[in-house]
C-alpha cells in the first residue's frame, strides 16, 4: 500500500472484507496479509486518502495505490463524539486539515479557517496581535444572546465567557478582552471541523444555535517516530495608512494654527513601526498500532506594529493514547495543554469619550508640530484634546498576564462486539491579571495618575459517560450513540487601584498600596451548570440510503425552574446516487449524494442569575432606629422580580445539500440551501409594574438567515513534475428580523465629540439585523453646511450578502507555491472614526484631517452630524497568503526526512473603496447588551507581514 504520489508505504492503513467486519491494517512496509475469497472485495481506509473498492478477481497478491483525499466524499470526518467517512454524513459539515491552513503569523485558531469555509465569517476587531475574533456562522442569529460559535477541543466544550479582563472604563474609556483561544498553539493543530446545519449541531444541543467548531489536534503520524522543528522570524509593518496633510500642506491651508513651518511630521509614521515576530516550534510523535503520543513546546513573540505593544505565548502539549489486551478491549487518552500568554497593551479603546485615545490622537495631530521638543524630550502638546500619541505612551503602561490548562482524559472500553463504553473527564483552567497604570501626566487622562488591576479566575470542568454501538448485518449497518454530560463553569473576578501617586520610578503593580485616593474594589462570583442527556442514531442501507437522528436534552442552572430544560431533535437523509445502478454506468461520476435535514438547536449565552429577584440597599428608603439624631439605616428595596418561564433562544435550520466528486475525482465539491430562523429571542427589556427595573424574558418574534453556499475544487493539473490544485468556495445570505412585538432596537453607540446617546444600528420588522438607522446627507450647501434629513432612515446591511475565498497550491519538483484569497461584497461600514477624527473643524482646534475631507466641500464651521455620510461599503478581496516553499531531497541522508525553507507573505494586498485602515473589521459598540454590526472606531491597523522560516522532521 503506497502513497501514489510519492510511492512511499503508508502504515496503518485499514484493509477490509467489504461487507464485512474482517480486516487488518499495513504493517512498517506497507504490507498486509489477509485470508480471502478468489471472489472477494476489499475496501481500504486511511485518514487524507480516499476509499477503494477492489475486487480480487482470483489474484493473490494486490498492490494498492492511494490517491490523497482533496475535499473528497472519502475523507474521514469527525462530528461530535465520533467521526464518519464523508460519504456517511448527513450534515453540512466542512473540514479543513492541517496541509490546508492558511499560513504567516497565526496567533489565534480562527485565523486557520479565515476564507477557507463558505458561510463562516471571520472578523478581527483589530489588527492588534492577539485581539479579539468575532466568528459568525451563516449570519446573525441573535439579537442579545452573541452569535459566537460553541468551540470543542479534543472533545473538551469550551465556554465563551473571557478569560482575560477587558480594558477596565476609565481613562481612555473600555476596550475588549483579548481571544481566549490565543492559549492554543496553531501548530498543534491537526484538523477543523465546523458542524453548521442543526442536523449536524443538534448534538450539543443548547450550545449549537451559532453553529459548532471543533478543533482535532495532532497524534502523530501513524507507524513513524518524528522530530520536527519549525521556525521563522518575520517582520510586519501597517498594511495602509491614510492620506492626512502633511506639514506643508497643513501650513498652507491653515497658516494660523501652524506652530512651525519647517516641521513636517508624519504621526503614522512616527508611531508605527516594523515589527518583529519570531516563532519556534519543537515536537516529537510516535504512533504505532497500541499506542500513539505527540509532545510539543512552542514560543512566539510578536510585535505590534505601535510601538510599545506585544503579544507573547509560551505553550507546551502532550497528548499519549495507550492501548492494551487483545483487540484494543481497553484504550487510554490523555489530551494536555498549558500555555502562559502575555499582553502589552497600548491605548486603544472601542468607547472613548472626549479625551480620546492613541488612534483618534495620532490621526488627529497637527502635523507642524515636532516629536521631540528641542532638549530631545517627547513634545507635550495640548491643543484642544488632541496630544502627542507617542506621549500617551510613555505615560501609560497595561500588561495582561493568563496561564491556562485545558486537559482531558478518556477511557474507552469493548463491553462486547460492536458495544463500546467511554468515560471522559476534562478541566479548562486559567487566571488571568491585567494591571492597567497611568503615570502623572499633564494630559486630561488621568492627569495624577491612576492604577487599576484586574483579576479573573475560570474554572470549568467537564465528566461524559456515553456507550456506541455499531452492527453490521448484510446491506444494513446501524450506529447508536447514547449517553450522559455534566459540566460546571466557575467564574470569579476582582477590581481594585487607587487615583493620584508620585513616579518614583517603581512600576505601581509592583507595590500596589500606594495612591491618596483609594477606590472601592469591586467583583464578581458566577456558576452555572449543564447537565445533558444526548443520544444519536445513525442508519445506512447498502451504503445507499442514509438516515440520521439526534436528540439532546440539556438543563441548565441559567434559565427558570419551570423551563430548566430544553430539548433538541434533528433529522436527516442521504442518498448515494452513485451507489444506484442506473448511475455506475456514467463514468464521470465518482460519487454524488443527495442531503436534506432539518432540525433544533439552542443558544444559552445569557448572564448567570438573571431569573433570581434582586434587592438593594438605598438610603432613600431607610429610616432612624434610634431617633433622628443617629444614623440612618438603609432599606431594603426590591429591584428585580423572578422570571421563573425564562427559556432557550431556539434555532430551527431545514438544509438540502449535495455532495458530488467527478471525472476521477478531479472536480469536486458540494452545493447546500439553509433556512434557519431564531425563535424566542431573550432580551433585557421594560418591565411592567410592580417590577421598577428591567426584566429579562423571551419574546415572540424571527430571524430568519437564508441563502445557498458552495465549494468547488479541482485537481486542474497531476503531473510526475507538477501539479495543481484550485478550491473556491462562497455564500449568499439574506437576512430579516420578523414579528417583533417591539417598535425597534437601538444599538451601535457612536464614539465623538458632540454625538453622546446617538446610535446607528437598528433591529426593525421587515429588515436585516443591524441595519443602519441614520439621517441621510444630501451634501454641502453653498456655504458648507451639510444638508440631512429631518428623520432617520433605515439604510444598509452590515451583513455582506456575498461572502467567497479562492485557494490555489502548486507544486513542480520541488518548489511549492500557494496563495489564497478572501472577500466580500454587499456590506457597509459605519465609519465611526472618520467621524470623529477627520472633519474640517479640526482646523479651528489645531487638528489635522484627510486629503479627501479637505477637498470634500465641508466648511470648518459645519457641526458633527450623525449621518449616512460616514457610512461606506465594505466590500474587499484580499490576498490573504502567499506562500513560495522549496524541499530539499533528503533521500540519502538517513536520518533527515524532510527539510523544507519557506517565504510567506500575509495580508500583502486589499483591493476596496473603504477609506478607513480595513474593511474587515467590527468594533463592539454594544448598547444594553444588544450586538452592534458593521461599526469600526479607532480599530488598532491591520499589518501586512513577510516572514521567512524552516522546517525540518527527523
Amino acid at each position: 500500500m503506497v502513497d501514489a504520489d510519492t510511492r512511499e508505504p503508508l502504515v496503518g492503513v485499514a484493509v477490509m472484507l467489504s461487507g464485512t467486519t474482517t480486516g487488518t491494517i499495513t504493517d512498517m512496509n506497507g504490507e498486509y496479509f489477509l485470508d480471502v475469497y478468489p471472489t472477494s472485495t476489499i475496501t481500504t481506509s486511511y485518514i487524507s486518502y480516499d476509499e477503494q473498492v477492489v475486487k480480487l478477481e482470483g489474484r493473490t497478491k494486490l498492490d494498492i495505490a492511494l490517491e490523497p483525499t482533496v475535499n473528497g466524499l472519502s475523507e474521514v470526518v469527525v462530528v461530535g463524539y465520533a467521526s464518519q467517512n464523508r460519504k456517511d454524513v448527513t450534515g453540512a459539515v466542512d473540514v479543513i486539515n492541517a496541509d490546508s491552513f492558511n499560513e504567516g503569523v497565526m496567533s489565534n485558531a480562527e485565523q486557520l479557517f479565515q476564507g477557507k469555509i463558505s458561510g463562516v465569517r471571520v472578523l478581527n476587531s483589530s489588527g492588534e496581535p492577539g485581539a479579539g475574533v468575532d466568528v459568525m456562522i451563516r449570519g446573525a442569529g441573535s439579537i442579545r444572546s452573541g452569535n459566537t460559535p460553541l468551540f470543542v477541543i479534543d472533545g473538551m466544550p469550551l465556554t465563551n465567557e473571557n478569560v482575560s479582563p477587558g480594558g477596565i472604563d476609565e481613562g481612555i474609556g473600555s476596550s475588549r478582552s483579548k481571544n481566549p483561544l490565543n492559549f492554543l498553539n496553531p501548530s498543534d493543530i491537526e484538523s477543523v471541523s465546523v458542524l453548521k446545519d442543526a442536523s449536524a449541531a443538534a448534538i450539543y444541543g443548547a450550545r449549537g444555535s451559532n453553529g459548532v467548531v471543533l478543533i482535532t489536534t495532532k497524534k502523530g503520524d501513524k507507524g513513524k517516530s518524528r522530530f520536527t522543528l519549525d521556525s521563522y522570524r518575520g517582520v510586519s509593518n501597517v498594511a495602509k495608512k491614510l492620506d492626512l496633510l502633511t506639514g506643508s500642506e497643513y501650513a498652507t491651508v491653515n497658516p494660523d494654527q501652524m506652530y512651525a513651518q519647517d516641521v513636517s511630521t508624519d504621526w503614522q509614521e512616527a508611531l508605527f513601526r516594523s515589527a518583529i515576530t519570531t516563532s519556534n516550534n519543537l515536537s516529537f510523535s510516535n504512533n504505532t498500532e497500541t499506542n500513539h503520543y505527540y509532545m510539543s513546546i512552542s514560543h512566539l513573540h510578536q510585535e505590534g506594529i505601535i510601538e510599545e505593544n506585544s503579544f507573547e505565548r509560551l505553550s507546551g502539549r502532550f497528548n499519549v493514547k495507550q492501548s492494551f489486551f487483545d483487540d484494543d478491549r481497553l484504550t487510554i487518552s490523555s489530551n494536555i495543554t498549558a500555555s502562559n500568554t502575555k499582553d502589552v497593551g497600548v491605548p486603544t479603546s472601542d468607547n472613548t469619550s472626549a479625551t480620546g485615545e492613541l488612534i483618534t490622537h495620532m490621526l488627529k495631530a497637527n502635523p507642524t508640530r515636532p516629536v521631540y521638543d528641542e532638549n530631545g524630550d517627547l513634545f507635550d502638546f495640548d491643543t484642544e484634546g488632541s496630544y502627542n500619541p507617542l506621549y500617551m505612551l510613555d505615560f501609560y503602561d497595561d500588561q495582561t498576564q493568563t496561564l491556562r490548562v485545558l486537559g482531558n482524559f478518556e477511557l474507552s472500553l469493548k463491553l462486547f462486539k460492536g458495544l463500546v463504553y467511554r468515560l471522559t473527564y476534562g478541566v479548562d483552567k486559567s487566571n488571568s491579571e491585567r494591571n492597567t497604570t497611568y503615570y502623572p501626566n499633564t494630559s486630561e487622562i488621568e492627569s495624577d495618575g491612576a492604577y487599576y488591576q484586574q483579576n479573573y479566575d475560570m474554572y470549568n470542568y467537564l465528566i461524559e459517560h456515553y456507550m456506541t454501538y455499531n452492527l453490521v448485518k448484510g446491506a444494513h449497518k446501524l450506529r447508536g450513540l447514547g449517553g450522559f454530560s455534566y459540566q460546571r463553569f466557575k467564574r470569579t473576578g476582582t477590581t481594585f487601584g487607587f487615583i493620584g501617586f508620585e513616579d518614583n520610578g517603581v512600576n505601581p503593580a509592583h507595590n500596589p498600596s500606594g495612591g491618596r485616593t483609594q477606590l472601592e474594589g469591586d467583583g464578581f462570583a458566577e456558576i452555572n451548570e449543564l447537565q445533558s442527556y444526548f443520544g444519536r442514531i445513525n442508519y445506512s442501507f447498502k451504503d445507499k440510503y442514509l438516515l440520521t437522528a439526534s436528540l439532546r436534552a440539556d438543563g441548565s442552572t441559567r434559565f427558570g425552574k419551570n423551563n430548566k430544560y430544553g430539548y433538541f431533535p434533528s433529522f436527516a437523509l442521504g442518498w448515494n446516487l452513485s451507489q444506484e445502478k442506473f448511475m455506475r454506468s456514467i463514468e464521470a461520476i465518482n460519487n454524488m449524494k443527495i442531503r436534506a435535514s432539518w432540525g433544533q438547536t439552542g443558544n444559552q449565552e445569557v448572564p448567570n442569575k438573571v431569573t433570581k429577584e434582586t434587592y438593594s440597599e438605598q438610603a432613600s428608603t431607610g429610616y432612624y432606629m434610634y431617633g433622628q439624631d443617629q444614623a440612618i439605616v438603609n432599606g431594603i428595596t426590591f429591584t428585580r422580580t423572578a422570571n421563573d418561564d425564562l427559556k432557550w433562544e431556539v434555532v430551527s435550520q431545514l438544509n438540502v445539500g449535495l455532495d458530488y466528486s467527478l471525472f476521477n475525482n478531479k472536480l469536486y465539491g458540494s452545493v447546500d440551501y439553509y433556512n434557519k430562523t431564531t425563535t424566542d429571542a431573550i432580551l433585557l427589556i421594560p418591565s411592567t409594574q410592580p417590577n421598577i427595573s428591567d426584566v429579562w424574558t423571551n419574546i415572540d418574534g424571527e430571524i430568519v438567515n437564508r441563502g445557498i453556499e458552495f465549494s468547488l475544487g479541482s485537481r486542474l493539473v497531476r503531473k510526475k513534475d507538477f501539479s495543481w490544485t484550485i478550491d473556491l468556495n462562497g455564500a449568499t445570505l439574506k437576512n430579516e428580523v420578523k414579528n417583533l412585538p417591539l417598535s425597534e432596537i437601538l444599538t451601535g453607540r457612536v464614539s465623538g465629540s458632540g454625538v453622546t446617546g446617538e446610535t446607528v444600528n437598528i433591529y426593525k420588522n421587515g429588515y436585516s439585523a443591524g441595519s443602519f438607522y441614520l439621517r441621510h446627507h444630501e451634501g454641502f450647501d453653498d456655504n458648507g453646511i451639510s444638508i440631512v434629513s429631518d428623520e432617520k432612515q433605515i439604510t444598509e446591511s452590515a451583513l455582506p450578502t456575498f461572502t467567497y475565498g479562492v485557494s490555489n497550491v502548486l507544486n513542480y519538483k520541488n518548489v511549492d507555491l500557494s496563495f489564497s484569497l478572501v472577500g466580500q461584497s454587499g456590506a457597509y461600514l459605519f465609519n465611526n472614526t472618520k467621524l470623529a477624527t477627520s472633519v474640517m473643524s479640526n482646523l479651528l482646534a489645531s487638528k489635522n484631517v484627510t486629503k479627501d475631507v479637505l477637498n470634500s466641500g465641508q466648511s470648518a464651521n459645519d457641526a458633527i452630524v450623525v449621518s449616512d455620510y460616514y457610512l461606506e461599503k465594505s466590500d474587499y478581496l484580499k490576498l490573504s497568503n502567499l506562500q513560495l516553499g522549496y524541499s530539499f531531497n533528503t533521500e540519502k541522508i538517513n536520518w533527515l526526512s524532510e527539510a523544507r525553507v519557506y517565504a510567506t507573505g500575509q495580508n500583502l494586498w486589499t483591493w476596496t473603496d473603504y477609506s478607513g485602515f480595513d474593511p474587515s473589521v467590527n468594533t463592539t459598540k454594544n448598547v444594553g447588551g444588544n450586538s452592534s454590526l458593521g461599526m469600526d472606531y479607532a480599530s488598532y491597523p491591520s499589518a501586512k507581514t513577510i516572514l521567512f522560516g524552516i522546517t525540518i522532521k527527523y
